[in-house]
């Protein structure tokens, strides 16, 4: 007495199982259109597209452009993590970084005892780097021992520094900086 085993029928789902209470989804939900961005405005007042960099090689480094817009300019240091991202940073100060970042400084090339001074035109990112620097110490320098806070003496200098005052520490520096190298070529 041989049994043949019959083979196995697995049970297929053509149709579709049997809705649950929990499954059911209405066929008339509504949703809604997400409506179109606002323009990016600086601290939500001031619109990037006023903003013009004069200065030719600067253009590439100073980022105003609408693809490097914010809404709250703090970049909580992301963009010193790759390198030359922080070009892409966006810089407000245009005509007060303009005005600071020196175009030529002097470097020192020798050896040993023989050392001499050699002029040599600036990069545009440590142009920008060093206005930013030169920007930051003055205006510190001057906060310091005095009454004034750190708010005002940074505003006073950049307000000199948009003038092109030499009022500003920035100003001097650049200048100092630009009449040594002169003296080095």
């Amino acid at each position: 007495m041989s049994e043949v085993a019959e083979p196995q029928q697995f049970e297929t789902f053509e149709e579709t199982p049997p809705e649950t209470p929990a499954m059911q989804v209405e066929e008339h939900t509504v949703v809604a259109q997400p409506a179109e961005l606002p323009d990016i405005k600086l601290f939500g007042r001031w619109s990037c597209d006023d903003v013009h960099v004069s200065d030719m090689s600067l253009q590439d480094y100073i980022a105003v452009k609408e693809k490097y817009a914010r809404y709250l300019p703090h970049s909580a240091g992301r963009y010193a993590a790759k390198r030359f991202r922080k070009a892409q940073c966006p810089i407000i100060l245009v005509t007060a970084i303009i005005n600071c970042g020196p175009r030529e400084d002097s470097t020192r090339i020798g050896r040993a005892g023989t050392v001499r001074r050699q002029a040599v035109d600036v990069s545009p990112l440590r142009r920008v780097n060093q206005a930013i620097w030169l920007l930051c110490t003055g205006a510190r320098e001057a906060a310091f021992r005095n009454i004034k806070s750190i708010a005002e003496c940074l505003a006073d200098e950049l307000i000199n520094a948009e003038k092109g005052s030499s009022n500003s520490y920035a100003i001097k520096k650049k200048d100092e900086l630009e009449r040594v190298a002169k003296s080095n070529r």
